[in-house]
């Protein structure tokens, strides 16, 4: 347990008192310096003292063939994603990089994701701009990495829909998101790391819902059976009208692989872009 210096400062004048005489002075404050020096150390963590992460979900053992720092990812079946709300987004209007928490649904930080962007494409491009996302742990280690080319959205540009490489560590992709051409549905498949479709994700014709909440369903390659779930909660009237801070949800199988997870989180990001 780490004591404030008040504490080290009471003891260490409570083992040796001052002397107002002169004979030994020198020899006193030897001793006085020696004592101090001694509850200094002794109050100073040791080599492996990990502070207090309160509010922070415990780091769990990796399991085999799991890519280091989404062991978290292997616990959980549902995520919360709040994106933080911007001073100057919000009064002046002002695109700024964005930066969301991830948590667990009793509260817990599972993940810091920090946008990597520059001024003009933030600006200039808006919501279609390209992007690089840093996904950290409670540690500060980057343990996913989202990267968005510049690339088109509308059903009438059929060959430059969008989609994200997901890599975890960085430089190792193990998984891709890809916009599927549709006249009126928002529509995406979930590849693996070897490009093999594995889930689709299809949400609704209109994704502009006044207190509700707008759902995208994570469905098998034949879009008959419902295996999940990312939805964009409304946030209320103020917040939804004078910024783009939103707040999602995401849930899937828990013992669903942990990099499709991992590309299911990183659907969830490309969404949130589009919205």
């Amino acid at each position: 347990m780490q004591l404030p210096f008040s504490h080290i400062k009471a003891h260490l004048f409570q083992t040796v008192p001052m002397e107002t005489h002169q004979v030994g002075k020198k020899q006193e404050v030897m001793e006085v310096r020696g004592v101090f020096l001694s509850c200094i150390f002794m109050y100073l963590p040791s080599a492996d003292y990990v502070p207090s992460q309160q509010g922070t979900m415990p780091n769990p053992q990796r399991p085999i063939n799991c890519p280091p720092g989404l062991e978290y990812l292997t616990l959980i079946d549902q995520l919360l994603v709040h994106q933080k709300v911007e001073l100057a987004e919000a009064i002046f209007g002002w695109e700024t990089n964005n930066k969301y928490v991830v948590r667990n649904t009793m509260g817990q930080q599972v993940f810091y994701v920090a946008e990597e962007n520059d001024c003009c494409n933030r600006q200039c491009c808006g919501p279609m701009r390209s992007f690089v996302l840093h996904i950290q742990d409670n540690h500060g280690l980057e343990v996913i990495t989202l990267k968005r080319p510049l690339k088109c959205s509308a059903c009438c540009f059929p060959c430059c829909l969008q989609e994200l490489e997901v890599q975890a560590p960085l430089g190792n992709p193990i998984g891709y998101v890809i916009q599927n051409w549709h006249p009126f549905l928002p529509k995406f498949t979930i590849q693996n790391e070897k490009r093999e479709s594995v889930l689709k994700i299809v949400g609704p014709f209109c994704a502009c819902r006044c207190c509700a909440d707008v759902n995208f369903e994570v469905v098998s390659l034949d879009e008959l059976t419902k295996v999940g779930n990312i939805s964009k909660q409304w946030s209320g009237l103020m917040q939804e009208a004078f910024t783009d801070a939103d707040n999602f949800g995401i849930n899937f199988p828990l013992d669903l692989d942990v990099k499709v997870k991992a590309v299911l989180l990183g659907a969830l990001f490309l969404i949130v872009s589009k919205l």
